[in-house]
């Protein structure tokens, strides 16, 4: 059985072509000066090698301009143009060789492409930054088509301006996103359209990992046939189930397959240059460019040895149990209100992911904004958020100035290090209380439902 998208209630907020055009415009121009504040630390010369002169390693810190995709061309085999893993392998050093680089395959061919025509980091960043832009254009407008002008919180976001060429994180967000609007926006039974946005996911999984921990909550809404259960197939009712087992098993297999069918022909080609990516995720060391709660808050009473092996066990333990509270609630919410509420679980399995993995790179805000656009939190929420992001983003880089290059640097005498300070302990304390307002709130794509919510509220109304 398929509902009716963007029926009577859809078309009464109905975002039109226009508004559409004007945000994906604002968003084409955010993205430009995103492009303009990493090109300030390209140039004017080049080295042999094609790095940037003068001064290269100081401007990018103390202009706060920064950007991985400029400082990787040397480092990675990115210049010589090796196509990545095949002959890529980690020393014993750990340090990736031999064109493997630290990031799943997807990336990586995406790294490769972005150099092709390249000579230089400067034109490496351009062309990558091309490449990338589209990802970032089609994120705002499906973000505008499902949740109109709160989209703008991504299209003209600080977010977007400090992150969007720092990494090669804009297409593992458009993945989370299409797959959302797949499953609420498709015209196809829910089977269908949660089948591709695990393949979606699955694709997400090979770009940057993180996406293919919301297929378990996307499993989860298949299974209990999707808005007020009304999408359960009709074999699944004639046998007197409430539970679609076989269709949360295709949607898990469809994200399991694609892993599989991309990682397959690179780890066949290069084996130990496809495992390389993982292994270097696996022994990076928690220090003072993870900027995770765990080096400030564990280092400075247990010491450096001790905390690196207490976080490699008890990260990756935590992050499981927060996923594991985040579905469970989302059972709870579903038993009481007749939905699995997969996006708000998804969005608090992403705040766990990002407050307890002991990595927590600046650019992972990227990660985070479609959830503050999708999930119905007060813009307040986001707000506070963008301000401790600017502190940790633009701190960070003057605060390694300092310290690189003999400026005042402690807690006392620097305000680059009060504002580390702020960014890390206060995006920790917005994840906390995300992760909660997100368990609790509803998503955007109830507005679909106008009548079944009015209808929700009485219901729950009444039991209490």
């Amino acid at each position: 059985m398929t509902p009716e998208r963007g029926g009577a209630g859809g078309s009464a907020h109905r975002f039109g072509r226009a508004a559409l055009a004007v945000l994906v415009l604002l968003c084409g121009l955010t993205l430009l000066l995103g492009f303009a504040n990493k090109d300030r630390c390209t140039g004017p010369a080049f080295d042999q090698w094609g790095r940037t002169q003068p001064d290269y390693d100081e401007r990018n810190k103390q202009e706060v301009c920064y950007s991985d995709i400029q400082h990787l061309w040397i480092g990675r085999d990115i210049d010589r143009h090796v196509f990545p893993y095949v002959d890529g392998a980690i020393n014993e050093q750990g340090i990736l060789i031999g064109g493997s680089v630290e990031y799943p395959v997807l990336s990586g061919l995406l790294i490769w492409a972005g150099a092709i025509f390249a000579h230089n980091d400067a034109e490496y960043l351009l062309y990558s930054s091309l490449l990338m832009a589209p990802f970032g254009l089609l994120t705002g407008y499906l973000l505008g088509k499902l949740a109109r002008w709160r989209a703008l919180l991504w299209a003209i976001g600080p977010p977007l301006v400090l992150y969007a060429f720092h990494n090669w994180d804009l297409p593992v967000v458009l993945c989370s996103v299409a797959a959302v609007y797949v499953v609420h926006r498709w015209n196809r039974p829910l089977v269908e359209r949660a089948t591709v946005a695990s393949v979606l996911l699955g694709l997400g999984f090979a770009f940057k990992v993180y996406p293919a921990i919301f297929v378990l909550p996307l499993l989860l809404f298949v299974a209990t046939g999707g808005w007020q259960g009304r999408e359960l197939p009709e074999r699944v009712r004639r046998a007197g189930k409430k539970v679609d087992v076989a269709g949360a098993v295709r949607v898990a297999l469809a994200s399991i397959v694609t892993v599989v069918l991309v990682n397959l022909p690179f780890a066949i080609a290069g084996y130990d240059g496809w495992l390389a990516s993982f292994e270097f995720q696996g022994q990076r060391r928690v220090d003072i460019t993870t900027n995770s709660i765990w080096y400030w808050g564990l280092r400075p009473f247990i010491g450096d040895d001790a905390m690196q092996s207490l976080v490699g066990v008890i990260s990756p333990i935590l992050m499981l149990v927060s996923f594991g509270i985040a579905a469970g609630y989302g059972w709870l919410r579903f038993r009481r209100e007749g939905s699995y509420p997969w996006i708000a679980v998804s969005a608090a399995m992403m705040c766990g992911f990002m407050l307890l993995h002991k990595v927590h790179s600046p650019q992972y805000t990227l990660w985070l904004v479609p959830f503050l656009v999708l999930m119905r939190v007060p813009l307040a929420w986001s707000f506070a958020y963008f301000v401790v992001d600017l502190a940790m983003g633009i701190g960070i880089f003057r605060w390694f100035w300092a310290i690189e290059f003999g400026q005042p640097a402690g807690i006392y005498d620097s305000f680059s290090a009060q504002a580390v300070m702020i960014g890390v302990w206060g995006r920790a304390a917005l994840l906390v209380a995300l992760f909660i307002a997100f368990l609790k709130a509803r998503d955007v794509t109830e507005d679909e439902h106008p009548d079944d919510r009015k209808f929700l509220r009485g219901a729950v109304a009444a039991k209490r």
